[in-house]
């Protein structure tokens, strides 16, 4: 298996540092039409992503655990998290958990139905599985200042025009 991984890993896109893995890791889940929130890892070190396989993987600093406040579940991501992706969908997850009562249980998969309903699943080896609104994962962009300018500037009839 590690040589399979090896072969992957040499053709995929890789990135560092904590900012741009954020930002690539926000706009991976984007570009499957998963919720950006879906991944709040902490001082991420590297991410890479194979498009040909769907194999991605994040590596952190150390194990993260987040509470999602709109569902009150708490999440625990392992110093590395790895998975192949499609569109809508999160396949053969490792290193994520999520606490149910008293137990850490083992997610697997993550996929949002087709047609889209506003839910998210997520599932476990044993099949189990539990749905939540996908608005639950979501967090707003903070806009750019260029996004700004240029929200004003459409609204103005003159965009362009220079003044005398």
């Amino acid at each position: 298996m590690s040589i399979v991984i090896d072969d992957i890993k040499s053709r995929a896109e890789i990135y560092h540092g904590d900012e741009l893995c954020q930002l690539k890791s926000k706009e991976l889940l984007k570009e499957i039409a998963l919720p950006n929130g879906l991944l709040p890892l902490k001082d991420i070190e590297e991410c890479g992503y194979d498009r040909e396989s769907g194999y991605v993987w994040l590596k952190q600093k150390k194990s993260y655990t987040h509470k999602f406040e709109k569902i009150g579940k708490l999440v625990s991501y392992g110093s590395e998290v790895s998975a192949y992706v499609e569109n809508g969908k999160i396949k053969k997850l490792c290193g994520v958990k999520t606490k149910e009562l008293l137990l850490w249980i083992t997610l697997s998969d993550i996929y949002v139905d087709d047609p889209p309903n506003g839910k998210i699943t997520f599932k476990t080896p044993s099949g189990l599985y539990r749905s939540f609104p996908v608005s639950a994962f979501e967090i707003e962009e903070k806009k750019s200042d260029d996004d700004n300018k240029k929200q004003v500037n459409e609204g103005n009839e003159y965009v362009g025009v220079k003044e005398v």
